[in-house]
Order: C-alpha cells, then sequence, then structure tokens
C-alpha cells in the first residue's frame, strides 16, 4: 500500500524535467545541511550557563553615536531568575563554546579536500546521500552526546562536520554533469539551499527551545534530514545518462550543450598545475573572503543578537535568519541576471566575474565598515547585516561559479581544495569572536571583529579583479591522460 503513493510520486515528478528535478534535489540537500550545522548557533545558548556573571550590576555600554546616561542602551545582566528551563544547562566557559561552534569546521576541513576527487571517481549520488544520512543520525545523538561532557559534542560535532564536507564538492561534480552553460548560474543559486536552511532553522529552533526545551532542536532538523535523503536517492542520478527516467530528447540536449568540456573518462586530477595556477589562486583567496563573511555571521550571528542587541532567543534566531533569506533571494536575482547576460554574450564570462565581484565581496565589506559607526540601534544593526550578506548573494556568479568555468572535468576538485582552505575560517572567526568578547560583549568589542570581516571580503576581490579568469584551463584536458589512452587503444587494437 506505501509503494503505489510512491510511484505516483515519482511518476508527478517525472512530468517535471529532469533537470529541474535535480537542482531542486540540489536545493534540498544544501538546505537540510545547513540545519544541522547552524542549529549549534543557537542550540548553545539554551545549552550553558550564561557567560556573564550573576552578581554583576547593569552595564551601559558606551558605543560610537550613543550617550552612556541614556537608559535604553542599558544592558541588564542575567539574574538567576531570568535563565529559563529549557533543559539541562553545562557550564562551559566562552573557550569552550568557541571549541563547540568551530568542531564542525574541523571535520570539515578532512573531507571538503579529497570529496571531489571522490565524487569524479565514484559519482556525487551516494556519497551525498550516505553522509546526509550519516549526519541526521549524528544530530539526533548530540544532546546524548552532551550529558557526557563538552569534548563528546566537540567529537560530536566534529564528525558532522565530516560528513558535511563532502556535500559541496560533490554538488559541484553534480552541476557540472547536469548544467547546460547558460543554464549554471540556476543551478548554482540551487546551492543557496544552505541559506535558505539557516532562514527557517534559527526561527525554528528557537521556538522549538522555548517551547519544547532545545534537545528537540535536535531531533526534528534530524527527522527532517532522514525525509530528504530518502527522496535524494530516488530522484538522483550521477548523470543524464545513467538517469533511468529521463527523457530522450533533455537527455541529448544536456549532453550536446555540454560539448566535449566534460571527459566520459574518470580523469585524475592534475594537483600541481591547479595549484600553480594564477586564476585559480585568485580563485581560491576570494572563496576564502566569501567564507569569513558567511561563516562569521553563521556562528556569530545570534550571539550578537542575543548578547549585544538585547533580543530574546525565537526573536534573535529570526532576525539573524534575516540575512540569509536576502542572501538567498539575492542570489537567485543575481544568478538569472548573470545568465542573461552570458547567453546574450554582453559581457565576456571573465569581466562578469569580476564586475560582480563589486557586488558579492566589496559592497558586504563596506556595509560592515558601516556597522561600526551605527551606534546602538538594533533594527539599524540587523537592517546593514541583512544588506550585507544580501549583495553576498551574487556570490553565485563569483566564487561559486569560477571553479566551473576553469576546469569543468575537475569542478569537484577544485571545490574541495577552495573549500578546504576557506573553511578554515569557522573555526578562526568563532575564536576571533570569543577572543574580542571573553570579558564582555559589547559594541565595543565586536567593531574589532566587523573591521576584520570587512577586510576579508574587500582585499579578496581585489586580488581576483587583478588575476581572476574564466577561461577553461589547458590543463582541463591533461594530455598525458590522452596519449596513454591512445596508446592503450592502439594496443588493444592489434
Amino acid at each position: 500500500m506505501v509503494l503505489n503513493p510512491l510511484k505516483q510520486m515519482i511518476k508527478a515528478a517525472d512530468r517535471i524535467p529532469t533537470r529541474l528535478n535535480i537542482g531542486i534535489m540540489l536545493f534540498m540537500s544544501c538546505f537540510v545541511s545547513y540545519m544541522l550545522r547552524v542549529n549549534m548557533s543557537v542550540n548553545l545558548l539554551a545549552m550553558v550557563q550564561p557567560i556573564q556573571k550573576m552578581n554583576q550590576p547593569a552595564v551601559k555600554p558606551m558605543f560610537n553615536g550613543t550617550n552612556a546616561n541614556d537608559t535604553s542602551a542599558t544592558m541588564p545582566m542575567p539574574t538567576a531568575a531570568a535563565v529559563h528551563n529549557y533543559g539541562p544547562r553545562y557550564n562551559w566557559s566562552s573557550h569552550d563554546q568557541s571549541l563547540i561552534l568551530g568542531a564542525y569546521f574541523y571535520g570539515y576541513l578532512v573531507t571538503s579536500l579529497p570529496a571531489g576527487v571522490l565524487a569524479e571517481r565514484f559519482g556525487p549520488r551516494n556519497l551525498v546521500g550516505s553522509t546526509l544520512a550519516a549526519s541526521a543520525l549524528l544530530t539526533a545523538l548530540t544532546p546524548l552526546a552532551a550529558t557526557y561532557g563538552m569534548w563528546t559534542v566537540v567529537v560530536n560535532r566534529a564528525a558532522l562536520g565530516i560528513c558535511g564536507g563532502v556535500l559541496y564538492p560533490a554538488l559541484h561534480n553534480l552541476v557540472s554533469r547536469w548544467a547546460p552553460p547558460d543554464e549554471k548560474g540556476k543551478f548554482v543559486s540551487a546551492l543557496m539551499g544552505g541559506t535558505f536552511g539557516t532562514v527557517v532553522t534559527w526561527p525554528l529552533v528557537g521556538v522549538l527551545i522555548e517551547t519544547f526545551g532545545w534537545s528537540f532542536a535536535f531531533y526534528v532538523p534530524a527527522v527532517i534530514t532522514a525525509i530528504v535523503v530518502a527522496f535524494w536517492l530516488i530522484i538522483v542520478a550521477d548523470s543524464p545518462a545513467k538517469h533511468p527516467r529521463i527523457k530522450k530528447e533533455e537527455q541529448d540536449y544536456i549532453i550536446k550543450s555540454l560539448g566535449d568540456t566534460i571527459s566520459k573518462q574518470n580523469l585524475l586530477p592534475p594537483v600541481l598545475k591547479m595549484i600553480t595556477s594564477l586564476p585559480f589562486l585568485a580563485l581560491l583567496v576570494l572563496h576564502f573572503g566569501n567564507l569569513w563573511g558567511l561563516y562569521f555571521l553563521l556562528t556569530a550571528a545570534p550571539k550578537f543578537m542575543s548578547e549585544v542587541l538585547g533580543f530574546k532567543l525565537a526573536k534573535a534566531g529570526f532576525l539573524a535568519a534575516l540575512p540569509y533569506l536576502a542572501r538567498a533571494l539575492a542570489a537567485f536575482g543575481f544568478g538569472s541576471i548573470g545568465d542573461y547576460l552570458r547567453k546574450k554574450s554582453v559581457f565576456s564570462v571573465t569581466t562578469i566575474r569580476k564586475s560582480f565581484c563589486l557586488f558579492s565581496h566589496i559592497i558586504p565589506g563596506l556595509f560592515l565598515v558601516g556597522l561600526i559607526y551605527a551606534g546602538f540601534d538594533p533594527y539599524v544593526c540587523v537592517a546593514i547585516i541583512t544588506l550585507s550578506l544580501g549583495f553576498n548573494g551574487a556570490s553565485t556568479m563569483t566564487n561559486l561559479q569560477n571553479s566551473q568555468d576553469l576546469a569543468p572535468n575537475f569542478a569537484g576538485t577544485l571545490y574541495g581544495i577552495i573549500n578546504f582552505v576557506g573553511t578554515t575560517s569557522g573555526f578562526i572567526s568563532p575564536m576571533l569572536v570569543a577572543h574580542f568578547t571573553a570579558d564582555r560583549s559589547t559594541m565595543d568589542e565586536w567593531q574589532y571583529v566587523f573591521a576584520i570581516g570587512a577586510a576579508a571580503y574587500i582585499i579578496p576581490a581585489l586580488v581576483f579583479v587583478l588575476f581572476g579568469s574564466a577561461v577553461v584551463q589547458k590543463w582541463n584536458e591533461p594530455k598525458q591522460h590522452e596519449s596513454k589512452q591512445t596508446t592503450k587503444q592502439v594496443q588493444e587494437t592489434y
């Protein structure tokens, strides 16, 4: 009885172009992966004792443009009565919390580097499906891990990061096999599903924590992920040629549009040529700057909203998610504009990539500079952060797509390398925030963090404008490998 509705759903999905179904599953896989990645940023606030001492009086922080005598700027310190009962609370220091938040990214580093090669050799479908299933299980076990201590949670989060590190390099490999050149912007925009995951997760877990306790803020995302994994395994195939239900016309269109940029053989990546390529190094720097801004706000925004701007957990989660909603919506807009410009050949692809850096990196950096001078107006601060990350949605036309330009055969490997380096910002930025806010958390301390974030956006953009490229590199099709294949074929013929 269960199979009949399932078969009907599959038949209904098959009426839609197959590559659209692939795009939807790209979106959903990123969506649930980010649910499991970012929930800890809010959950941790309910799991630990407040870092401020209980016997301290109210503090009137001095901010740029703010009168210290203005009682509206007073930030009362928590009292015992103000500490809500959302479940067990643990006496983890600010340093401990930074280790927990950063642990995911330590694990992420382990697999992000080889993930592209694994996807290119063995196919991305099963790789993504199995790691998402493992991620759901690890998330469901987090409350149990917390009972054994901080280090058990760190190990759990690191293992979750090991699973998560596989995702994006594998998905970039999938995009290189499924996306016609004129549709790459839309496909890469689907990878912004992670941004929507943040938008949904932070308000959702805020409500779950205040309603049922923080343990449910782990269980519910785990269940949602398990459901998405089931659909992923039904709908997705490694390539149009391997999809069991794709229509012949659509299959031929995709294969013809890709031309000879995608090899039919499993090639070994020319690593030395990659890491000595100036356009690739420029992409690496650009991607690092993008991930610094993204991960900094990912791990620190709820803390900033709650401790500095004074919002309650549910509202802090909602407001902290607004910038990600803006980023996701802008990503689809910028992606569509970029695809149109490419299709009409208005500019060269290289010109498109470099010019969009203005929106993806430089303007977001300038907004972070503006945040330093915004004063203590919480809603102005939220608006500036929202605009900063919103414009960063243009990264779908810059660093998130450039690996597809340089080497379609090795798009997953390239993305794995730049993600490996860029992910270091995921554990450096929480340590930076912990360093500046160890004694107190006010705008005076956070302005240094925002200044560093602005530099991390703007300087890489200037490097890419000088040295970046969108031209397919010669090492996309290694000559040596081709000659070996030709020799082997000749020998087999005779």
